[in-house]
C-alpha cells in the first residue's frame, strides 16, 4: 500500500496547497480554495447614470416630461436636492467609480486629449481600486453596458492598452460604446467585453437605448438562470441624453405640441413643481435666464415665430429621450419585479453632469458642424437648413438652443462645462425598499450636501462591503468620498462631506459648510487669477446674489482653501495656453504614416482615421485586379449621416460623394473596362476647404476624370464613424445609396485601399481652436 510523503523540497507547484499530496490519491487529501462569498442578504446594485441631464428633467424633480419609471423609484425611495458632480464627464465616471476626487483619478478633464500632467493621465492608474473590483472581491457579479468614456481615443484600436477598459477595470462583461458620444441609429463602434462588435449594417429598427436595456437584462437573466443567489452590480451609464439628439418616431409622437409655451415658461412651472415637492423653500429665488455673452439665452417671446416652431422640435426630441430612458429603468424594474429582487436591490439614478449649452443660440442640425470654431471661413454653416421634419430622425443630429439647456438646469444658471450650480447640481434618485424605509412624515427629500465621490462609498457602506488595502500587491489610494448612509437612513443626520473642490477648463469651484467660492474662465491668460463670486447656497442655492464684496475675508479664506485642495490633488499645472491642454503623445504621429488596407479589413477605429485626413492633403489609391463591367460596390467609405466621403462603382461609372456634415455633393465620370485604379487626390487650403480630384488609371495611363472643388474640411469629430473598405459600413454616408443597395459589397476584384497623408496646410491657431472645442464637446 502507498504511503503518505510530503512533497520533497524542490518539488515545485505545491507550496500554497492546503491538502495533503502523496504518491498517490488514496494517501493525498484533496482542497479547494474558498470563493469569494457576499455577506448573506447582500442586496444587488444597480446604478443608472444618465449623460447630460439637468437637474429639473424627470419627474420627481420638477419635469413634465412623463417619467413614471422613475418617478417610482423615487415614491419607494429618496431624492438628494444637494447632490453635486463634476462639469463633465470622464472627470465624473472616474469619480463615481472609484471614490477618488476626479484629478487624482487622473481624469482632470475627457478622456480624448492626453497633454502629459498626473492630474490628467486619462488612464486609471494600476493602484486606483474600483467599485467593481471591490464588489466582485466580495462575491459579486459585475456587468456594465453603455457609455464609458474612461480610456483615451488613442486606446481604442486593437493592439492597444487595455487597462482602462472595463473588463480590466472589474467587470465580468461589458457591452456599449467607449466613446464619449454616439449616434442613437448608427454607433460607430459598439464593443463586447474586449472587441468590436462585429456588425455592418443596424436593422432597420435599431435604436442604442433598446439594444443597452436589452443586454442589460439578458445579463442579469443569464446570472439568474446559473446562480439564484449570488447578488449583482449593473452599471448602466446611458448614451443619452448627449447629442446628437436622436429618437425613435414612436417616442416622439406623443411630444408633439407640448412646448409652444417655450423655456422661460417650462422654467417657471418646473421651479414651482420643486418647491411643492419640497425640494428648495417657498422663498428660494431662482436664477434669472442667463445674460452673459457666449452663455445667453434670449426671451422666448423675442424669437420670431419660425425660431420659435424649430425651436420647439428640439425640445420635443429631448423630452421623448427623456421618457425612452425612462422606459429602459421600467423594463430593468419589471425584470426585478419577476424575480422577485426589487425589493432588495439598491436602485440610483443620476447624471454625469448637468444640461448643456452646446447647441449655441439657435441649435443645429448639423451637429459635428457646430462645433467647429476659431477662424474658420465666415460661411461656414453650423446649422444646415435640412427639413425641420428630420429634427430627431436618423437622418440628422440634432442639439437643442441653449435656452433648453437653461431650462434643463432649473433653478440654476449655467450650463454643463461651468462650475456653477447648472454644471454640478444634478438629480440623485436612491430606492432600497429593504434597507432604506421612511415614515409617512417623512417626504424622502435630502438636503445634505453630497458629492460624486461619495456614491462608492455609500453603496459599500450600504452593503456592507469590505475595501480591500491592496490592488494586485500596490496599496490602493485612499478614498476622498465619504458614505452618506447615515442621512440616507436618518433625514436629521448632518452630513460629513463639508468641503470640495472644483476644476475644469479653468473655471473653479470650492464648497465648504455651505458657501461656495466660483469663477468662471473666460481669457486662458487669466486663468490663475481668478474673479471669485461668493454664495450662501443655503439660501440660495441658485447662485442668484454674489456676496463676495460684502465677506472678503471669507473669500480670502476660501481661496486659499481651493489653492491648498488643488495641490492635494495635483490639479495644477492650469493651462495658460489652449495648445497645451490638448497635446498628444509624440508616438501618435505614426497614425498619421501611409498604410496600406487589405479588402475585408474590418472597419477602422474612429481616431485612427481621422489621423490620415485631419487638415492636410491626402490621397486615396483603390487598387483593383480583373474588375468585370458588372462588378459594382463601394470601393471605400469614411463616415456617417453626419459627415463622410463614399467612393464607389455604379453601372459602369465611378461616383464620389461627399457629405459636408449632413451636405452632399456629387461627381461621377464613366469607366474604361480595364481599369486598374481608381485615386482621390484631396488638396487642403489654409481655408479649412479640400479640393478634390478622382483619376482613374488603365493600361498604364491616368488621367482626371473629375473634380469636386471648395468643400468644407471634416474636423474635430468629423467623419465619426471610420474607415471601411469594399462597403459603406454602420451609419451610411449617403443614405440615398444605402437606399438601393445596403452596404453595397464590392466583390474580389477590389484588393486593397492605401491612405497617403500629405502636408498639413491649416494653420496651427486654427487647428488648435477647433480641436479644443471638438475635446471639450465630445464627453
Amino acid at each position: 500500500m502507498a504511503q503518505h510523503q510530503s512533497p520533497p523540497e524542490e518539488s515545485r507547484g505545491y507550496a500554497d496547497f492546503r491538502g495533503i499530496v502523496g504518491r498517490t490519491s488514496s494517501v493525498s487529501e484533496p482542497w479547494w480554495p474558498a470563493e469569494p462569498t457576499p455577506p448573506a442578504g447582500a442586496p444587488n446594485i444597480v446604478v443608472v447614470l444618465v449623460d447630460d441631464m439637468g437637474f429639473s428633467d424627470i419627474g420627481p424633480f420638477g419635469a413634465e416630461i412623463d417619467t413614471p419609471n422613475i418617478d417610482a423609484l423615487a415614491r419607494r425611495g429618496l431624492r438628494l436636492s444637494n447632490y453635486h458632480t463634476t462639469p463633465v464627464c470622464s472627470p465624473a465616471r472616474a469619480a463615481l467609480l472609484t471614490g477618488l476626487n476626479p484629478h487624482r483619478a487622473g481624469y482632470g478633464s475627457v478622456a480624448n486629449s492626453d497633454p502629459g500632467y498626473p492630474g490628467l493621465r486619462l488612464e486609471l492608474a494600476d493602484d486606483v481600486l474600483t467599485l467593481p473590483e471591490i464588489l466582485r472581491e466580495s462575491g459579486y457579479a459585475t456587468y456594465a453596458v453603455g457609455k464609458w468614456h474612461l480610456v483615451r481615443d488613442a486606446n481604442m484600436g486593437p493592439g492597444r492598452n487595455r487597462d482602462s477598459w472595463p473588463v480590466q477595470r472589474g467587470f465580468d462583461s461589458y457591452y456599449g460604446s467607449l466613446e464619449g458620444l454616439n449616434s442613437f441609429f448608427h454607433p460607430n463602434q459598439l464593443i463586447a467585453d474586449n472587441s468590436v462588435v462585429d456588425v455592418d449594417e443596424y436593422p432597420d429598427d435599431y435604436y442604442v437605448t433598446d439594444d443597452l436595456t436589452d443586454r442589460a437584462i439578458g445579463q442579469i437573466k443569464a446570472l439568474r438562470a446559473q446562480d439564484p443567489a449570488k447578488p449583482f452590480f449593473l452599471y448602466f451609464a446611458h448614451i443619452a441624453m448627449h447629442g446628437p439628439h436622436q429618437v425613435k418616431e414612436s417616442d416622439l409622437a406623443k411630444y408633439r405640441g407640448r412646448y409652444a409655451e417655450g423655456w422661460d415658461v417650462i422654467r417657471q412651472k418646473r421651479f414651482q413643481r420643486q418647491v411643492d415637492a419640497g425640494l428648495f423653500d417657498p422663498d428660494t429665488p431662482i436664477a434669472e435666464r442667463n445674460t452673459t455673452p457666449g452663455y445667453d439665452a434670449p426671451p422666448w417671446d423675442a424669437l420670431d415665430p419660425d425660431e420659435q416652431r424649430r425651436f420647439q422640435r428640439y425640445q420635443e426630441v429631448y423630452a421623448a429621450m427623456v421618457d425612452s430612458v425612462d422606459q429602459s429603468v421600467g423594463r430593468v424594474v419589471d425584470t426585478l419585479t419577476e424575480l422577485g429582487e426589487l425589493d432588495n436591490t439598491i436602485i440610483v439614478f443620476t447624471s454625469d453632469n448637468g444640461g448643456t449649452a452646446e447647441g449655441g443660440p439657435v441649435g443645429t442640425r448639423s451637429y459635428f458642424s457646430q462645433f467647429v470654431h476659431g477662424p474658420v471661413p465666415a460661411d461656414w454653416e453650423r446649422d444646415v437648413p435640412h427639413d425641420e421634419e428630420l429634427i430627431g430622425s436618423a437622418a440628422l443630429g440634432v442639439h437643442y438652443p441653449r435656452g433648453w439647456g437653461q431650462a434643463s438646469n432649473t433653478p440654476f444658471r449655467f450650463y454643463k462645462g461651468q462650475t456653477f450650480a447648472g454644471g454640478v447640481r444634478v438629480p440623485f434618485v436612491i430606492s432600497w425598499p429593504a434597507g432604506l424605509q421612511r415614515d409617512q412624515a417623512d417626504n424622502g427629500v435630502r438636503r445634505q450636501y453630497s458629492y460624486v465621490t461619495d456614491v462608492a462609498p455609500t453603496l459599500l457602506d450600504l452593503a456592507g462591503i469590505p475595501t480591500p488595502a491592496a490592488r494586485f500587491g500596490k496599496p490602493a489610494q485612499e478614498r476622498d468620498g465619504v458614505s452618506a448612509a447615515a442621512f440616507l437612513r436618518e433625514r436629521t443626520a448632518a452630513s460629513v462631506h463639508t468641503e470640495q473642490y472644483a476644476e475644469f477648463g479653468g473655471h473653479r469651484g470650492f464648497y465648504r459648510d455651505g458657501w461656495k467660492l466660483v469663477s468662471l474662465h473666460t481669457d486662458p491668460a487669466t486663468v490663475d487669477d481668478p474673479a471669485w463670486e461668493l454664495y450662501d447656497v443655503t439660501a440660495d442655492p441658485a447662485e442668484t446674489t454674489d456676496l463676495a464684496a460684502r465677506h472678503p475675508d471669507r473669500v480670502t479664506e476660501l481661496a486659499q482653501a481651493w489653492e491648498d485642495a488643488a495641490w492635494r490633488n495635483t490639479v495644477f499645472p492650469l493651462f495658460d495656453s489652449p495648445a497645451d491642454q490638448i497635446r498628444r503623445r509624440p508616438a501618435e504621429s505614426r497614425y498619421s504614416e501611409p498604410v496600406r488596407i487589405l479588402a475585408g479589413t474590418p472597419t477602422l477605429e474612429r481616431y485612427r482615421s481621422s489621423r490620415l485626413i485631419a487638415y492636410r492633403d491626402f490621397d486615396i489609391e483603390v487598387e483593383l485586379a480583373g474588375r468585370t463591367r458588372s462588378d459594382d460596390g463601394v470601393l471605400v467609405a469614411h463616415g456617417d449621416p453626419q459627415g463622410g466621403y463614399l467612393l464607389y462603382i455604379e453601372d459602369a461609372e465611378v461616383h464620389f460623394v461627399f457629405n459636408s456634415y449632413g451636405r452632399r455633393a456629387r461627381v461621377s465620370a464613366p469607366l474604361p473596362d480595364d481599369v486598374s485604379a481608381v485615386t482621390v487626390r484631396a488638396v487642403a487650403t489654409p481655408e479649412v476647404r479640400w479640393d478634390f480630384e478622382i483619376e482613374v488609371t488603365a493600361a498604364g495611363q491616368t488621367w482626371v476624370v473629375a473634380k469636386l472643388p471648395d468643400q468644407f474640411q471634416l474636423v474635430g469629430m468629423a467623419p465619426w464613424t471610420g474607415i471601411s473598405v469594399g462597403l459603406d459600413a454602420r451609419g451610411p454616408v449617403d443614405p440615398d445609396l444605402r437606399a438601393r443597395h445596403g452596404v453595397f459589397r464590392f466583390g474580389p476584384a477590389l484588393r486593397a485601399v492605401t491612405y497617403r497623408p500629405g502636408p498639413v496646410r491649416v494653420p496651427a491657431g486654427v487647428r488648435r481652436a477647433i480641436d479644443e472645442s471638438a475635446e471639450h464637446h465630445a464627453d
